[in-house]
């Protein structure tokens, strides 16, 4: 599909607008469309945060953010956003029929050999393209929150996804600074999802019969396994331990965690009371207005300061594990 050079993001609220920054960063030129004028009419200034906060930590240089940001343009619908475009991510909201009415309309704006992916936590690719002539070209690429620091993004190709699509959106994204790793298989959840989601019904779990406070339970995680699974990875991680000994703590241990498939109590009732957490001020934990937009930069600070690592060079950190 050779190399691509312009590329299209639909969608600027929580995702997107990373989204774009990262693809400006790695050298491309990015259009850009949201539905709603306020979103549209902020995602340059969210980008400048963003790209301020990673020249303080020594991420970015003044000139490579300068030069991002003049690839960047804002457009005025999603049909000039994609005209021309070589590479479109859909990064609207999580509802099925809006994501396939849109790559079924977008599909008649650009040209035969344009990928277009979905930036989709939920639904199957192979479910996304049921309205589109050639699905093919389509595929999703699962970013993470914030998609412009955290590097992985997972790559999950459709039943009638085409190898050369998966291949060109692979080296599209590690050109541009992103770890992508490739999944065999299109299944709910992706990879990630479905550990995190595994972890966090145990967690929840213990937290409801009061065996730490959540705020020592988070503690817990960042001084040990979060600091381990950093560094190596699960099973690199278990391989150091020993199969034979996490094997019988496993088999010991197996048989009293929740195993439920029900949502916690506790979350529902979260839930039920319209807390959601940050966004909404409260969640696990209470987040004040006044202190919200602090507390989220503190978040990106921690986050950088790690990324700094990831990013140095396997020599100056001793390889690979």
């Amino acid at each position: 599909m050779g190399s691509i050079e312009k590329v299209s993001v639909i969608g600027l609220g929580t995702m997107g607008h990373g989204i774009a920054q990262v693809f400006a960063l790695g050298g491309l030129t990015v259009r850009a469309y949201d539905e709603f004028a306020s979103a549209r009419d902020s995602a340059i200034e969210r980008i400048c945060t963003n790209l301020k906060a990673a020249e303080r930590a020594g991420l970015v240089t003044q000139s490579d953010a300068e030069a991002a940001l003049a690839r960047i343009t804002i457009t005025d619908s999603d049909v000039d956003a994609v005209t021309g475009s070589q590479f479109v991510t859909e990064a609207i909201r999580e509802d099925l029929g809006s994501k396939q009415e849109l790559f079924a309309r977008l599909e008649e704006s650009v040209d035969d050999t344009t990928i277009l992916v979905s930036n989709t936590s939920t639904f199957p690719m192979t479910q996304i393209a049921t309205g589109m002539r050639r699905p093919e070209r389509a595929l999703n690429t699962h970013w993470f929150n914030p998609p412009h620091i955290v590097p992985l993004v997972e790559v999950v190709p459709g039943k009638k996804t085409s190898p050369a699509t998966v291949a060109t959106t692979v080296e599209l994204l590690e050109r541009s600074g992103k770890m992508a790793v490739r999944l065999n298989h299109e299944l709910p959840g992706f990879l990630i999802n479905r550990i995190q989601t595994a972890m966090m019904r145990e967690v929840v779990d213990l937290m409801e019969r009061g065996v730490a406070s959540p705020e020592d339970i988070d503690r817990a995680m960042r001084g040990s396994v979060g600091l381990r699974l950093a560094a190596l990875g699960p099973l690199h991680v278990w391989d150091f331990a020993g199969l034979d000994i996490c094997g019988r703590v496993f088999s010991e241990l197996v048989q009293d965690i929740r195993s439920s498939r029900e949502l916690h109590d506790s979350v529902r009732a979260r839930m039920d009371s319209g807390d959601f957490g940050f966004k909404t001020g409260r969640g696990f934990f209470d987040h004040p207005a006044e202190n919200r937009a602090e507390e989220q930069a503190e978040r990106d600070r921690r986050y950088l300061s790690l990324i700094k690592l990831f990013h140095a060079k396997k020599s100056e950190i001793g390889g690979s594990p």
